[in-house]
């Protein structure tokens, strides 16, 4: 099963009876756009008893396109990481 945006805003519409479905919506997408502010910025995203998004920087290497076998250079990027809290896993692992 997918969690999507949709599910979300219904979960905060469910369980917040003082929100009106534009609010739990607009709450959702505040969230998530100061998120990704955070991150596209370098900064990291904690949230206490899930885990920790940061941003890891690669370096350029060399590769190989594998249909033809001729190698490119793939070039820097910067890639999304998540690491879970010691509390995510515990309870990811106690089934």
């Amino acid at each position: 099963m997918t969690l999507t945006k949709a599910d979300l805003v219904q979960q905060v519409y469910k369980t917040h009876p003082n929100l009106t479905k534009s609010q739990s919506t607009e709450s959702v997408e505040t969230f998530l756009a100061l998120s990704k502010s955070s991150l596209i910025t370098g900064e990291d995203l904690l949230l206490s008893g899930f885990g920790k998004f940061n941003i890891k920087d690669k370096k350029s290497r060399r590769g190989r396109n594998p249909q033809t076998g001729n190698e490119l250079t793939l070039d820097a990027r910067r890639v999304v990481t998540f690491k879970p809290s010691g509390i995510l896993r515990s309870r990811i692992n106690s089934d």
